[in-house]
Order: C-alpha cells, then structure tokens, then sequence
C-alpha cells in the first residue's frame, strides 16, 4: 500500500467513523461534535469555549451555539457572568453526565465493531502508527 493509499484509506476509516458515530448517537439526539464537548467537559470542567473549540474542531462561533443548545437542554451550566476574567466556565450538570454515559456506550460500541477485526498486538500497533503520524505532522 503507497503512501497515498494509506492517506485516503485513514480519510475514508475518518469519515465512516464520524457517520456510525452519528447513527449511533441519533436516539440520543446528540451530535459528534456534542458528544465530543461533553467529553471533554468531563474530563476538564470550567474549561473555556474557546479550548473546547479547537478540542471539538469547530470553530469558537459554532462552539458557543453548540454551548447553548447543551445549555437548552439542560445537559451543561454556565454561571451567567464570570467570578474572575472573561471566560464562563462550563461544567457537565447532572443530566449532562448521565446523557455523556449512554453516549459513551454506544460509542465503545463503534469503536469495538470497528477494530473488531483486529488482534490486541494489531489494536496497538494502530494506535502507536496512528499517535505516530500526528506527532510528524503537527511539528
């Protein structure tokens, strides 16, 4: 397999990923990019829009709609003004972390059919090829 083979067979895992991601959280009604800041928040409470922007990919303006569609439902708080600075900080509501575990499930549900075919020493040697390609390309 050349090298760009392995570029669009990485795009296309991508874009299969996301899409089975998305059919799975449909009953949910949550988005991948959703799931994603909610986890996130779990995993940094208080932490600013802007950082979960770019730890989600989207940009900073569809971050605080996606923030106030979460806040809509009832799944993320926000204080409605700062203690100190200009960021709010966001936190997970109790509503938000029980929708964050059922959305985890069906996710490591994707995930398992996805490497399903792989062997343990195959799943790592993935993750370290993968962690490996991101290393290159960001510096």
């Amino acid at each position: 397999m050349g090298n760009t083979q392995v570029g669009y067979a990485l795009k296309q895992a991508q874009s299969l990923l996301h899409l089975r991601m998305e059919e799975a959280l449909r009953p949910l009604q949550l988005t991948v990019s959703q799931y994603s800041c909610l986890h996130h928040l779990r995993r940094e409470p208080g932490i600013s829009a802007a950082a979960l922007a770019r730890g989600t990919f989207v940009t900073r303006q569809s971050m605080n709609a996606m923030l106030q569609q979460l806040i809509d439902r009832g799944l993320v708080a926000r204080p409605p003004r700062a203690e100190s600075g200009r960021a709010l900080p966001t936190q997970l509501t109790p509503a938000g972390s029980d929708a964050l575990d059922a959305a985890q499930h069906l996710v490591d549900g994707v995930e398992q059919r996805m490497l399903g075919r792989l062997s343990a020493t195959e799943r790592a040697a993935l993750a370290r090829g993968l962690a490996s390609c991101v290393g290159s390309l960001e510096g």
